[in-house]
């Protein structure tokens, strides 16, 4: 079956629309990432407030993630994640008219984080647009909307020359309100819902979390998905402060590395449809965790191919782990896409937040980094261990 034909098995505006509404809603999640270094500048922060501030997005996202879960399968996708957009709009305006000093960006920073709950939402929408045969190339083709993550961080930089943050956030209040509106017309209404009691919902939730599979898909995505947004994150500091790159600089350059790894993850959850998610992951983990050692190389060429080299991967390994959650949840896909993209979110919040705290007591990103590489062989021994289990067998459980 190839790429035309998949597109055609199902409804293409609603996988437009999942599309669309990830790509805005990672611009929106990862701003604080994205305008770090005129932040720093502007409200005189510490190394501490610093990791703070860039990681309260992404803790902020992965506790509305298992919300918005339970809301697309309890109230429906659509309206769930009609709900987030305009969500994103207020807490811009607000951001651009009346945040002033830490305390309040602290608290704006956590608001931000309703933005990555649209994983919970556009991934079901895609996925129900679909024939299970197409799952793991249209899961990964709608949730190659993280290049928002792309378009943040070469734009925002830029932006910031010309205005301040503060209209930064205008800006995108505005860019959030026209994709509600085009959202709504390519996504079609859904039929009646049977209402699911919020005290069954979340028992159903704690019984499938405590399912091997589940709690093992969670860490993998930490792992990939929760060390790219996590990286992509603190890549316009890091380069700033590592090799004196100016904001624009290094806003291209962790650009470059968010592209890569959102191209790159259709081709993972394709790769996995036909050889195995496992056997992907087995190859695909390693890469992640000496890429990521390398990342400060003394070779400023070495580094960025390092930098670039470890976001493809972890992009791949992202595809790759929801084309299993698919396989695995067919029939929860909204709650187990909820659950497991909480707790990659929860990476994404731990790796600035390691980095930057060792920074502050060593003076250098490294060990940091060293401690990621560290859970990225983890992940990659329980996938040895599952794969020796498998053997004989000619499917994955």
């Amino acid at each position: 079956m190839n790429i035309v034909t998949i597109l055609r098995s199902g409804h293409w505006p609603s996988l437009a629309g999942a599309w669309l509404h990830l790509t805005i809603s990672f611009m929106v999640w990862l701003m604080v990432g994205a305008m770090s270094i005129p932040l720093v500048r502007d409200l005189n922060l510490s190394e501490h407030e610093t990791a703070w501030l860039i990681a309260l997005p992404l803790l902020g996202g992965a506790v509305c993630r298992v919300v918005a879960g339970w809301s697309a399968d309890w109230i429906g996708a659509r309206r769930t994640a009609v709900a987030i957009l305009a969500a994103e709009v207020a807490t811009l305006l607000w951001g651009w008219l009346g945040v002033e000093g830490y305390q309040q960006a602290v608290l704006f920073a956590s608001c931000l984080g309703i933005a990555g709950a649209s994983f919970a939402v556009a991934l079901p929408i895609a996925g129900r647009a679909y024939p299970p045969t197409a799952q793991g190339f249209v899961l990964g083709l709608a949730a190659s909307g993280n290049i928002g993550t792309v378009l943040i961080l070469f734009l925002a930089p830029r932006w910031t020359m010309t205005m301040s943050w503060h209209g930064v956030c205008g800006l995108m209040a505005g860019a959030s309100g026209i994709t509600l509106v085009v959202f709504l017309l390519l996504v079609p209404a859904e039929g009646p819902r049977q209402a699911v009691g919020s005290a069954g919902w979340w028992h159903h939730a704690a019984g499938l979390i405590r399912r091997r599979t589940a709690y093992w898909l969670c860490f993998l995505y930490a792992v990939t998905f929760g060390g790219f947004v996590g990286l992509c994150s603190v890549l316009p500091l890091l380069v700033h402060d590592v090799y004196k790159m100016e904001a624009v600089q290094a806003g291209a350059l962790a650009a470059v590395c968010g592209l890569v790894g959102s191209l790159v993850r259709p081709l993972g959850g394709y790769v996995a449809d036909k050889h195995g998610g496992l056997r992907t992951l087995y190859i695909v983990l390693p890469v992640v965790a000496g890429s990521v050692v390398a990342v400060t190389s003394p070779s400023l060429f070495m580094a960025v191919s390092m930098m670039v080299l470890s976001a493809g991967a972890m992009g791949f390994g992202n595809g790759v782990v929801f084309q299993l959650v698919a396989e695995w949840f067919p029939k929860d896909i909204g709650l187990a896409s909820g659950i497991v993209g909480a707790v990659g979110s929860l990476g994404g919040f731990g790796l600035p937040m390691i980095i930057g705290t060792v920074k502050g007591f060593t003076g250098t990103y490294d060990l940091g980094l060293w401690i990621f590489a560290g859970f990225a062989i983890s992940a990659w021994g329980t996938v040895i261990v599952a794969l020796k289990g498998l053997h004989g067998s000619r499917t994955e459980p």
